[in-house]
């Protein structure tokens, strides 16, 4: 693998974020009498839009007051995310992208409010390449729609690529687009993620197949 761009899904690959979305859907569907779980959430909410989530759970809403949910939920997702760390080993993974020259993209099915505020808290604002939303996108992850477009902004095909996922639906998504995915074990198991395409799974950046992979691919 000739390795030009890495490509980054945000949360639960940059952050372990997974704990803090899960405390404020809590939060705001309290009020509907639904009660969700950790498992519910890795299984039928990691990874998936806000919107979408939002009409799966309370099917019978307006999407004048799914628009209101989605919004509710970023505001206690901001106010329960004071202590956001980045995952162990990015900064040096960031470093050694930039020192190679790599191209560095950022896919997520994030809002923008929502991207902007995580990208700020983890002092990455302006870092990436390209920025692609799926909410932005003719379809979000586990549609390819969202890889395609950042390989398509960074000037990338796909076998030049490395995506990260802690996901089923994002790796299904950069599989999909021909990108070879390693998958972080933030918020599925390692048998998830391999099964749904991941080449390789890591608990965190300082995995040293992962360097492994890095240093092969970076010196072709």
């Amino acid at each position: 693998m000739t390795l030009r761009a890495l490509l980054f899904d945000l949360d639960g690959t940059l952050a372990d974020t997974d704990p803090v979305h899960l405390r404020a859907w809590l939060e705001c569907l309290r009020p509907y009498g639904v009660k969700i779980d950790r498992e519910y959430y890795r299984s039928r909410i990691s990874g998936r839009l806000s919107s979408v989530v939002a009409r799966d759970l309370l099917p019978g809403l307006s999407d004048e007051d799914v628009d209101e949910i989605v919004k509710l939920k970023q505001s206690r997702f901001c106010e329960f995310a004071a202590n956001l760390t980045k995952l162990k080993g990015l900064d040096k993974l960031l470093s050694w992208s930039k020192q190679k020259g790599l191209r560095l993209g950022l896919v997520t099915n994030a809002t923008r409010p929502h991207a902007h505020f995580m990208l700020r808290k983890l002092g990455l604002e302006g870092f990436f390449d390209a920025e692609v939303l799926g909410e932005e996108t003719p379809a979000g992850k586990p549609d390819p729609a969202p890889y395609l477009i950042a390989l398509r902004h960074l000037k990338i095909a796909a076998p030049l690529a490395l995506a990260f996922e802690d996901s089923s639906s994002g790796v299904r998504s950069a599989v999909a687009a021909g990108v070879k995915t390693v998958g972080i074990a933030s918020s599925q198991s390692r048998d998830r993620l391999l099964g749904v395409g991941a080449s390789l799974v890591i608990e965190d950046f300082r995995d040293s197949q992962l360097w492994e992979l890095l240093e092969s691919g970076a010196q072709k």
